[in-house]
């Protein structure tokens, strides 16, 4: 069992930090968010912070607050598999930052079982939300993603 455990550690750290990388992606500039979509070990879907298809690619206005129809990079992903041939029900979500609570009741409608984060969004209403679904909710320490075998 602890053999596992440390499996799925290593697991979460690597996919964590792919999600660090596919935050990178986003164009807002006072937070950059990643998220991935794994079910059987496969990456089903991504996404990233960013305003809606078509529109153009600017995220904060002139006072430099986040413009309303940001989609954060959970909501990204979400959909994007939706409009896919796969089904993200019993996956698991990574995510740089914790999900809001608009994020997290996407996350339950969309039978995502278990959520990766790696630091606090501002509020915590959305990972109360998800533990309330009964939904595993581990935080990933983005610090600490290196692991032995890495060096």
């Amino acid at each position: 069992m602890e053999i596992q455990n440390d499996k799925q550690d290593l697991l979460d750290k690597r996919y964590m930090h792919m999600a660090q990388i596919w935050a990178g992606n986003s164009y807002c500039e006072r937070r950059k968010v990643g998220a991935l979509l794994i079910k059987d070990k496969m990456i089903i879907s991504d996404g990233y912070n960013g305003t809606p298809s078509g529109f153009e690619n600017i995220c904060e206005d002139e006072f430099n607050k986040t413009k309303a129809y940001v989609l954060h990079a959970e909501a990204n992903a979400i959909t994007k598999v939706a409009r896919s041939h796969n089904s993200s029900d019993g996956a698991t979500l990574y995510v740089t930052a914790s999900p809001c609570i608009e994020c997290a009741k996407l996350i339950i409608q969309a039978g995502i079982v278990r959520v990766v984060y790696g630091e606090l969004y501002h509020m915590q209403d959305g990972l109360e939300l998800l533990s309330r679904a009964g939904i595993d909710v581990v935080f990933c320490d983005k610090i600490n993603m290196t692991d032995e075998n890495d060096n």
